[in-house]
């Protein structure tokens, strides 16, 4: 019996190599492109706020960066105008091979975002990127469904690896973010591999990423327990509000029967916006701020103001992420915290940086791991507490509509399962 089990054992080998020798040919492909396609965008914003900065004239003319952009959409693009949410949709359920325009049009729209001023981020465009970038193998190569899911998997994390630095989380967050409460292993591998490798091709180009550092981390106690926690609620009831916000501006913005106006007059209210508070920090991504925020006191309406104009861009049609605003919301919320919860003020900018996030994707481990890449695992176990808090307090809700409730948070939300986020 036992010579049988051996021989079974044995045979499995050939097989597995054969997977293995599958996923990693394609996950050095996907990530070569994809990791490329991220450096290419972190090198063109980082041109884009240059300019922008060294010329903040060019604020005024937001407005009809945003007309150009909703253009682009409204005529070539309305069968990916859904970003994000449309990769969600085929991960549930495959129908057709993501259009390949909806990488050089979310690229392009969110350099002309950042160039004139609105307030995004980065993440969305990698992800979408590497989505359509991925896909296109599937059409190339004949996969059946699964494998094309797998394949949109690899494509997520090695966009969202590559543009932060976070190989660890970025695996994660692509398992993480298709089914809330559930995750699915049989893309693991795929998932872990094509991060790895485009992230490592992003930094090959010679791409830097931000690094922020959290230099006292105190012994946990049953006090700072119960602080991490405590923040973590205050972390989570803010990521409801920029969730909410974006959708809220979003079905607003849509009592504009031509879409093309809508960002149009946003980017005018945008402008006007800027030129009234007679600073810059509050738009682009916001990177400064962010490290101010691990170093020195910083206003206590700074995460209020990032939310407002954030959802806003969004909302009316912009293009870009959502997570680096995200992450300067919780590093700033953390920063002002630090005024009343007796922990490292640099220490709360860090929980605050990754639980927002946490909250508004209901992606809680993806989060700790990104917290820990970034800021060292001293700092661990306060991340841990502070994303899964957000996560619980973000309720039903997430800046990814598309999301479907594989499990409820709690007991205090059941009957939940199997409905999407726009069901709420």
């Amino acid at each position: 019996m036992n010579a049988i089990k051996k021989r079974i054992a044995l045979s499995e080998y050939p097989q597995l190599s054969r997977y293995l020798l599958k996923w990693l040919s394609l996950s050095l492909a996907s990530g070569l492109l994809v990791g490329s396609a991220s450096a290419l965008l972190l090198v063109s914003l980082f041109w884009a706020t240059d300019t922008r900065e060294a010329n903040k004239w060019i604020i005024w003319l937001l407005p009809f960066g945003g007309f150009a952009v909703g253009w682009m959409y409204h005529y070539w693009g309305k069968n990916v105008v859904k970003g994000n949410n449309q990769l969600i949709d085929e991960l549930h359920k495959p129908k057709d091979i993501i259009p390949f325009k909806m990488a050089p049009l979310i690229y392009i729209g969110t350099v002309i975002t950042h160039l004139f001023g609105g307030s995004a981020g980065r993440e969305g465009t990698a992800v979408q990127m590497g989505g359509a970038i991925v896909d296109q193998l599937s059409k190339i190569l004949k996969f059946h469904k699964n494998d094309r899911k797998i394949l949109i998997v690899m494509g997520i994390s090695a966009g969202f690896a590559s543009v932060f630095g976070t190989p660890l989380a970025g695996a994660i967050f692509a398992l993480e973010v298709m089914v809330i409460g559930r995750m699915r292993y049989d893309a693991i591998i795929p998932s872990f591999l094509a991060a790895i490798v485009a992230d490592y091709t992003c930094t090959a180009w010679g791409v830097p990423h931000t690094h922020y550092s959290i230099d006292i981390v105190p012994d946990m106690s049953l006090i700072g327990f119960l602080i991490a926690i405590v923040s973590g609620i205050f972390f989570g009831v803010v990521s409801t509000f920029f969730s909410k916000g974006i959708h809220g501006f979003q079905n607003l913005a849509a009592k504009i029967k031509y879409p093309p106006l809508r960002p149009f007059l946003g980017g005018a209210i945008l402008a006007i916006c800027v030129f009234l508070m007679g600073t810059t920090k509050y738009i682009g991504l916001g990177i400064p701020t962010i490290v101010e925020a691990f170093e020195q006191p910083l206003p206590y309406y700074d995460f209020a103001i990032k939310i407002l104009l954030t959802t806003f861009t969004i909302g009316v049609g912009f293009k870009g992420g959502e997570v680096t605003p995200l992450f300067f919301i919780g590093a700033t919320l953390g920063n002002v915290l630090s005024l009343f919860l007796p922990l490292p003020m640099a220490l709360l900018a860090g929980m605050g940086f990754v639980a927002v996030f946490s909250g508004a994707t209901n992606t809680p481990i993806a989060c700790t791991l990104m917290g820990i890449e970034l800021f060292g695992i001293e700092a661990g176990v306060f991340i841990a507490i502070a994303c899964v808090t957000a996560y619980l307090f973000s309720g039903n809700t997430g800046i990814y509509s598309s999301q479907i409730i594989g499990s409820a948070k709690s007991d205090a939300l059941q009957n939940t399962e199997g409905k999407s986020l726009k069901e709420f």
